[in-house]
């Protein structure tokens, strides 16, 4: 397994907000971690990467134990993570916000340049010396992936890449999230929209309340009508 996660408890300050919680991503594959706004999805990745102090539990990637590494140390380990807020560098161009994101290659994993983002993204190719702050929200997100993708990461955690963006820009992401698996990226997404999970996703976790509420294919949760309503529906 990429990715093992175990017993993870997370608290900000007095507040408990995962209880136990426990997943797993395989090799090439893309999981969604679904759940309403709220339901500790965004807690999850940022506790995986290290940036909830308070947290327990077993965080393993690729054999090793993460639980305790600060984010860079885990970073650097190519497990990559693609924040919901985005975070790019509003007065740098596309380029050097990728310049940012620049880590050495790694032994079996794809080496990721700006030319090859281009071509993932054929957006960014129009607009190489355009400042992030003037740039759209969907290209603003289409940034963000590709400066994580610089790091050479062999799983990438995605928060919410379909959120705010147009339908037209969503299917644009699908296949470029597709793409990168088909370059052996482990991916995991976390989203409130069912629609783009079925997309791409092989399997899925419903989180609710910070506690796991479901783990199956994407089609067992097709097939599951009462999960859907109870966790997912608006």
């Amino acid at each position: 397994m990429k990715l093992e996660v175990s017993g993870l408890n997370s608290h900000y300050g007095p507040a408990h907000i995962l209880f136990d919680v426990a997943f797993e991503v395989g090799a090439g594959e893309v999981v969604a971690l679904l759940g309403r706004n709220g339901a500790g999805k965004s807690t999850t990745f940022r506790s995986v990467v290290g940036l909830v102090s308070q947290r327990e539990g077993q965080i393993r990637f690729d054999g090793t134990d993460i639980s305790r590494m600060p984010t860079y140390d885990i970073v650097r380990r190519g497990l990559g993570y693609v924040p919901e807020d985005r975070r790019i560098f509003t007065e740098l161009t596309v380029e050097e916000n990728f310049s940012v994101g620049l880590q050495p290659p790694r032994p079996g994993v794809a080496t990721w340049t700006p030319e090859r983002i281009y071509q993932l993204f054929p957006n960014l190719g129009e607009m190489r010396k355009r400042p992030g702050g003037q740039m759209s929200g969907g290209e603003q997100q289409m940034l963000t992936i590709g400066r994580t993708l610089m790091g050479n990461p062999s799983l990438v955690l995605l928060d919410e890449p379909s959120e705010g963006l147009a339908p037209k820009i969503v299917e644009q992401m699908a296949d470029a999230i597709l793409a990168m698996r088909k370059e052996g990226l482990s991916i995991v997404i976390s989203e409130q929209n069912l629609h783009f999970a079925k997309l791409i996703s092989d399997r899925a976790y419903i989180i609710e309340k910070g506690r796991m509420r479901f783990s199956g294919t994407m089609a067992e949760l097709e097939a599951n009508p009462e999960i859907r309503d109870a966790y997912l529906a608006v």
